[in-house]
């Protein structure tokens, strides 16, 4: 018998309300406990149909338990990347390489911003903004995510990714997810968001 890998929520890296005042405790708790665990046992469940279907020799109902694998594996990595991604001692501006990588890329790191918080603000109902980096090219990009698991630059991988399905901010910004993007930017983790970029030389 094939063994499937069991995906367990990973917790928080700081404390449900260490982002305060930018995410609210009560939104966190939500967001992690709820939101994030439904797509690690959504994971776990696609992966262990696909399993039984590989022992049975019954494929028919593969193309169902593919479309769950991608929906909830593509929920779960990307909040694990957003969770490390912040910080309460985050926000600034990054430094270093990556501070380079940026200003090549964008011109500056307002005009990085700027075209990152756009885009977000941007996302046709749920989604994500992320700054990713192209294994082609070498170069950093803004990409657009409405559908996480139909994200169709295969050849990216993210290094900043911001949540902007509802749940990630409505309770405290309501329908404002400008604000939202703005108290993002007070909590990123850009030491993080570097250390990803230098593993993917």
């Amino acid at each position: 018998m094939t063994q499937t890998k069991v995906h367990e929520l990973p917790p928080l890296p700081y404390d449900y309300n260490a982002l305060e005042p930018h995410i609210d405790e009560q939104t966190m708790r939500l967001h992690h406990d709820k939101h994030h665990l439904a797509y690690v046992n959504g994971l776990n469940t696609a992966e262990a149909k696909l399993a039984e279907a590989r022992e049975k020799g019954d494929f028919s109902l593969v193309k169902h338990w593919e479309r769950e694998a991608a929906f909830h594996g593509a929920g779960h990595f990307l909040h694990v990347i957003f969770w490390e991604n912040m910080s309460p001692n985050g926000g600034g501006e990054p430094t270093g390489e990556l501070a380079e990588a940026i200003n090549s890329r964008f011109g500056s790191f307002k005009n990085f911003w700027a075209q990152f918080k756009a885009a977000g603000a941007a996302v046709e109902g749920s989604g994500w903004v992320l700054l990713v980096k192209n294994t082609m090219t070498k170069e950093l990009d803004i990409l657009t995510a409405e559908k996480h698991q139909d994200l169709s630059q295969w050849v990216t991988l993210p290094i900043l990714a911001c949540d902007v399905w509802e749940h990630a901010y409505y309770l405290r910004y309501q329908n404002n997810r400008a604000a939202y993007l703005d108290a993002f930017a007070n909590v990123i983790n850009w030491n993080d968001v570097a250390n990803r970029y230098s593993a993917l030389k």
